[in-house]
C-alpha cells in the first residue's frame, strides 16, 4: 500500500468525448476504511471518473495506483481482480433468477460438474449477515422491493471480493426509510476496513456519512475538504460556484378561477382494485397544488388520467370548464396542460432523437415548425438555441442525443420546453429527483414563476420538503382518493404521517376533499 495509507490514487486523469472535456486533469486519493464522497452537479464528471476507476472507460491522459502501484484497468474484470466493485445506479439483476443465483453468476461454486447452490445459499447468507444486509438468498428478485434489489448489487460485489465499492448515486430510487438503512449499511462496510466512495449532489447525504468530499465542477477538482471541517452550505457554493439559496422565495398567493376541475375519477387497477376511486380536487390559476402520499397509492394513474395517457372508467376532468375526460394526450396538450413526467426517459424524451427535435415533440404540427408534413429544421434549431440559452442547459451542442445529457439537463430540457409552451396548466411529477442543488434551485424558481405569472400547477412529489416549501394547499392521497388537506404554512409531519397512512381522523382538515 501506499505510505500515505491511499489504496487509490488517480493522477492527472483527463477524458474527453467530442465537444466536452469531461474530466480536466483530476487528482484524487482514498485512504484505506474511509468513504470519501465525490460531489458535483449533474455533468460535472463525477461518473465519468469513477467509470475510469472501474475500467469502463479509459483515460485519455493519467495514471491510476492501486495499493501503492501503478495499473492499468482495462475492462471491469481487471477492476474486480484489483478488489474494486461498483454498485450503478441503474441495477444489472436478473428479474426471474434467486437473489443468490444472481450473486454468484459467473463465479458458481461447484459441486462437480453441477453448481452447488445450497453452498451458494450460505456463502451470500454468510456475507448479508456480517454487514447487516438482511437479504434472503432465496427470494426472486422480481419479488423484492428496489431497495433490496440495491442490496443485492452490494453482496455482488462484496461476494467476488470488493475492497474498494464505489456508490454511483446510491439514494437516487430509495424511500426515507431505505436511505437510513443504507447509511448504517455503509458504515458497517467502512468499520470492516472497506474503502468507499459515493458518487452524489445530495448534501445531506455527504454531511452523514462521508469522511472526506471531493467536490467536482465542469470536469475538474475544486477542492478536496474534510466533512467534519465544511458544512452544506459551503458544499453547495463549491459545487456551483456561487451562492445558493436553500429557501424558495415566494410571496402569498392569489389565486384566481378554478383551472383544472377532477370530480370523482374511477380508474381499474391490479387485482380488481381500484387505482383511482372516487378521485376529487381543483387547482386554481396562480396556486400550486401539492399532492403527498406513500408512492403506489394512485398518483400515477391521476397523472396519466389528466394527461390522456390512460382511459377512465368514470369521473371527469375539465380545463378551464371544458372537459377533456379521455382526450387524447395530444388534444390535452392543445388544451394547454405541460406535462413535466417522472420517467423522463420513458415519457418525458426521445432519446435517440436530437436535443432540438425533442424541443419540438408536441409542437411540431403547428405552422412555424413546418408545412405539409415536413419539418422546418431551421425554425426548430432557432427554438432550440433560444431554450437551451434560457434554461442553462448544458450540452455540447443542440444536435447532441437527448441520451447524452446529464439527468439534470434533460429535466431543465423537458421543463423549457413545457413552459413555452406557455400552459393553462403545468403538472409537474417528481420535477426535482435525481438533480443536484442547483438545478433543483432553478426548478423550483422556475415552477413559483409560472405560478406567479397565474398558471395553475398541479404538483407531485415524495419529497415532503419539497411540497412544504413550494405548496400553497396540500392534499394527501391514500388508496386512489384525497383524503385530506394539511396546511402548507404549518406543516406537522405527524399529522401527515397518520394522512398518508389512510388514518383521516383526527384534527386534519381532512373532510376538505374540495376546499
Amino acid at each position: 500500500m501506499d505510505q500515505s495509507g491511499a489504496v487509490v490514487q488517480l493522477k492527472g486523469i483527463t477524458k474527453r468525448f467530442p465537444g466536452l472535456v469531461a474530466n480536466d486533469s483530476i487528482n484524487f486519493e482514498l485512504k484505506k476504511g474511509e468513504v470519501h464522497a465525490l460531489l458535483g452537479e449533474n455533468g460535472a464528471g463525477k461518473s465519468t471518473l469513477m467509470n475510469i476507476l472501474f475500467g469502463l472507460y479509459q483515460p485519455d491522459e493519467g495514471e491510476i495506483w492501486i495499493n501503492g502501484k501503478q495499473t492499468v484497468i482495462d475492462g471491469a474484470s481487471k477492476a474486480i481482480d484489483l478488489g474494486i466493485g461498483m454498485v450503478h445506479q441503474h441495477f444489472k439483476l436478473v428479474q426471474p433468477f434467486t437473489v443468490a443465483e444472481n450473486i454468484v453468476l459467473g463465479n458458481e461454486p461447484k459441486k462437480g460438474l453441477t453448481i452447488d447452490y445450497k453452498l451458494a445459499n450460505k456463502k451470500v447468507k454468510d456475507i448479508s449477515e456480517r454487514y447487516g444486509l438482511k437479504v434472503d438468498p432465496q427470494v426472486r428478485i422480481q419479488n423484492i422491493t428496489v431497495g433490496m434489489q440495491q442490496r443485492v448489487e452490494i453482496l455482488k460485489t462484496l461476494y467476488r471480493g470488493a475492497e474498494i465499492v464505489i456508490f454511483d448515486e446510491p439514494t437516487a430510487v430509495l424511500t426515507v426509510q431505505e436511505i437510513e438503512e443504507l447509511i448504517g449499511i455503509i458504515r458497517n462496510l467502512a468499520a470492516e476496513g472497506k474503502s468507499i466512495i459515493i458518487i452524489t449532489h445530495k448534501l445531506k447525504e455527504v454531511m452523514a456519512l462521508s469522511n472526506s468530499v471531493t467536490v467536482i465542477r465542469r470536469g475538474k477538482v475544486i477542492r478536496t475538504v474534510k466533512t467534519s471541517e465544511t458544512s452544506e452550505r459551503q458544499l453547495a457554493e463549491l459545487m456551483v460556484g456561487r451562492d445558493v439559496t436553500f429557501q424558495v422565495e415566494k410571496t402569498k398567493n392569489k389565486p384566481g378561477e378554478v383551472v383544472l376541475d377532477v370530480n370523482n375519477l374511477l380508474m381499474k387497477g391490479d387485482q380488481s382494485k381500484l387505482a383511482l376511486n372516487g378521485t376529487t380536487f381543483h387547482v386554481r390559476a396562480g396556486e400550486i397544488f401539492g399532492i403527498a402520499g406513500v408512492d403506489g397509492n394512485g398518483q400515477s394513474e391521476l397523472i396519466h388520467a389528466i394527461t390522456g395517457m390512460v382511459k377512465l372508467q368514470g369521473g371527469t376532468v375539465k380545463l378551464n370548464g371544458s372537459d377533456i375526460t379521455n382526450k387524447s394526450p395530444r388534444d390535452v396538450s392543445v388544451a394547454g396542460v405541460g406535462h413535466i413526467p417522472e420517467d423522463r426517459h420513458k415519457h418525458g424524451l426521445v432519446l435517440d432523437f436530437a436535443l432540438s427535435e425533442n424541443m419540438i415533440l408536441d409542437i411540431y404540427f403547428k405552422p412555424e415548425f413546418g408545412r405539409y408534413g415536413l419539418i422546418d429544421y431551421k425554425a426548430m434549431d432557432k427554438l432550440a438555441d433560444k431554450l437551451v440559452a434560457e434554461f442553462d442547459v448544458r450540452t455540447s451542442g443542440i444536435q447532441t442525443h437527448a441520451r447524452a445529457l446529464s439527468g439534470g439537463n434533460q429535466q431543465k430540457a423537458i421543463i423549457a420546453r413545457e413552459l413555452y409552451k406557455n400552459p393553462n396548466l403545468l403538472i409537474a411529477v417528481q420535477p426535482t429527483r435525481g438533480l443536484d442543488i442547483g438545478a433543483i434551485e432553478f426548478v423550483h424558481k422556475r415552477l413559483v414563476e409560472a405560478r406567479n405569472e397565474g398558471k395553475a400547477i398541479l404538483l407531485i412529489s415524495f419529497e415532503l420538503d419539497e411540497l412544504f416549501a413550494l405548496s400553497d394547499r396540500i392534499a394527501v392521497m391514500y388508496e386512489g382518493k384525497l383524503v385530506g388537506e394539511v396546511d402548507a404554512d404549518h406543516r406537522n409531519d405527524e399529522e401527515l404521517g397518520l394522512l398518508m397512512a389512510g388514518n383521516s381522523s383526527g384534527d386534519s382538515n381532512a373532510s376538505k376533499g374540495r376546499s
